[in-house]
């Protein structure tokens, strides 16, 4: 259990039956009166962020919440299937979990799948992908300009800015966080 003492950015808590992550946090000591807990909480199943104000010796209970390693294998509708490769068991993730980590996922990749109360509820992407150019278009010489990109699809079917030298068919390491091109994968 967690009092209200406790709260702070990036704790996840359970209230009835959600858990919720706090994005901001603020402590207010009024002139007079008991302490304030400013909240901003996310839902971490439906997304939705709301603010809540919380007075000192309020209790909050832990959220049940665990990451497990697993691998992506295929899409069967809007739901995507990803296997615990010790147990070999399957679980499906719906399309409004997978959120935007779709752009970049492709098949065999090892995610971090995030569970509450043994459900999954969301999935996070390795930092780094390796991903292969399908489409770009080529390079005109003496197109040098400092700092000039071209966009360029990859294998996932994600558009992607990259530096004007990067051709068809080369792999690129694209950083998950930002969605950004980062180097060109050496062969």
């Amino acid at each position: 259990m967690y009092e209200a003492g406790d709260l702070k950015k990036g704790l996840k808590i359970q209230i009835d039956g959600v858990p919720f992550a706090i994005v901001q946090f603020e402590f207010v000591k009024p002139g007079k009166g008991q302490a304030l807990y400013k909240c901003r909480l996310k839902n971490m199943i439906t997304g939705v962020q709301f603010d809540k104000t919380y007075r000192s010796g309020e209790k909050f209970e832990e959220a049940n919440l665990e990451e497990r390693n697993m691998e992506y294998l295929y899409a069967e509708g809007d739901n995507y299937c990803f296997m615990n490769s010790q147990t070999f068991e399957q679980e499906f993730v719906s399309k409004d979990q997978m959120g935007d980590t779709l752009d970049l996922l492709k098949d065999n990749t090892v995610c971090s799948v995030l569970f509450f109360d043994g459900k999954p509820i969301g999935v996070t992407l390795p930092n780094f992908m390796e991903l292969k150019v399908v489409k770009s278009d080529p390079w005109a010489k003496g197109d040098t300009a400092t700092g000039s990109t071209k966009p360029a699809i990859l294998e996932t079917g994600f558009q992607v800015q990259v530096p004007p030298f990067v051709e068809e068919g080369e792999i690129l390491k694209i950083d998950t966080r930002t969605k950004e091109y980062v180097e060109r994968v050496k062969s």
